[in-house]
């Protein structure tokens, strides 16, 4: 199976003549482009600029140092990380292994 992120570099004619001269047995998903809603971590940044929005900063250190200080507290403030995965409806949880007979319908859950 090959995940395609459309990445301008994943266009290559290289790329292209290899699925071609695989496709009998190789399955190709391709992902958006972009898709903020189903990255987790793009929640985690977002809160993390709600938090530092008014932020005056003198240097770059100053700006470091408090988006540290952000993305530490969330370590403790589970609630907030499962939220954001939740946002995504993605669940985290073990992969069918490629022996199993499960499959998870397209409609289901992804399983990261």
């Amino acid at each position: 199976m090959l995940v395609w992120d459309n990445v301008r570099l994943h266009l290559t004619r290289p790329l292209r003549e290899f699925i071609e001269a695989n496709a009998e047995g190789l399955s190709v998903v391709q992902l958006q482009t972009y898709a903020p809603d189903l990255n987790p971590t793009e929640g985690v940044w977002s809160l993390v600029k709600r938090d530092i929005g008014n932020l005056a900063a003198a240097n770059l250190g100053v700006i470091t140092r408090a988006v540290k200080r952000r993305l530490k507290k969330f370590q403790y403030r589970r609630h907030l990380i499962d939220g954001c995965l939740a946002g995504t409806g993605l669940v985290l949880g073990a992969c069918p292994s490629e022996s199993s007979e499960e499959s998870v319908p397209p409609s289901g859950p992804l399983r990261v």
